[in-house]
């Protein structure tokens, strides 16, 4: 079946860690494929607001926070927030057991409770200011969508056991995004196929990180970027050459799309 609509995730796939920049070769690429009549379509852990790096490129829609949000033009088309017994959990955790940053947004301004040397060297790897410190209690006064939590492997096993209704995804061994586990880039992919009635066997996703396994694996191709790890591409179908080495470009041009 012909490829109708692509997934790409934005940090190491769209967007050179290096550079910071959407390579020339992926604009032109994706410019084609808008062309032919090919859907493009972000997913992304990010926040909708929090999406500073894909200058003037136009997409279809934006699945978010792991597919916890999904949004087409102005409109929020699907939403599953994390549900507040979750979030008293890991407050309870992280007041009375170990403490460590956690970072929450609802999709709009995220916040932390407090940031260390860790997370903020991830944020500036990303080339984003890091949230404004806030009472952790304040994460009850919203819908949150996703946690990003900076524990210590020690701490993974007690995280996932008090946080049953949640799946935890990663692209750095530094930190997990916690999101509930009816969301994740697949699901949102699904959300996003049913608004534009598009079949699941006429699509393609382009991804580098341990939070893109799940759409790899559940499109009907799965790409994997040069700079990926191991485990991603072992999801894949295909692996192609890194972002800076215009990876995206010749894997559209290898499946003959552009």
């Amino acid at each position: 079946m012909k490829i109708q609509a692509i997934f790409f995730d934005i940090d190491g796939t769209l967007v050179s860690f290096d550079t910071h920049r959407v390579p020339e070769s992926t604009i032109l690429a994706l410019n084609k494929l808008r062309a032919a009549g090919v859907k493009i379509f972000v997913a992304t852990g990010r926040a909708f607001a929090s999406i500073n790096n894909l200058g003037n490129l136009q997409f279809d829609g934006y699945v978010t926070m792991n597919g916890s949000c999904c949004i087409v033009g102005d409109a929020v088309i699907h939403k599953k927030p994390l549900r507040k017994n979750d979030i008293k959990a890991l407050i309870n955790y992280v007041e009375n057991v170990r403490s460590f940053p956690c970072f929450f947004t609802d999709g709009s301004e995220p916040f932390c409770n407090y940031s260390n040397e860790v997370s903020d060297k991830i944020f500036e790897s990303l080339n984003f200011p890091p949230p404004k410190p806030a009472p952790i209690s304040q994460a009850l006064e919203k819908e949150i969508c996703q946690m990003s939590l900076f524990y210590n492997k020690e701490n993974e096993a007690d995280i996932r056991s008090i946080l049953p209704d949640c799946i935890a995804v990663s692209w750095s061994p530094h930190f997990t995004d916690v999101v509930h586990r009816e969301a994740g880039k697949d699901a949102g992919i699904d959300k996003m196929l049913a608004h534009f009635n598009i079949p699941l066997e006429a699509t393609m996703a382009f991804g580098d990180g341990g939070n893109d396994i799940s759409m790899l694996r559940h499109v009907s191709i799965g790409i994997a970027m040069g700079n990926a790890g191991d485990e991603v591409k072992a999801a894949a179908d295909y692996v192609t050459d890194s972002i800076d080495e215009d990876g995206i470009e010749k894997a559209l041009k290898y499946f003959g799309l552009i």
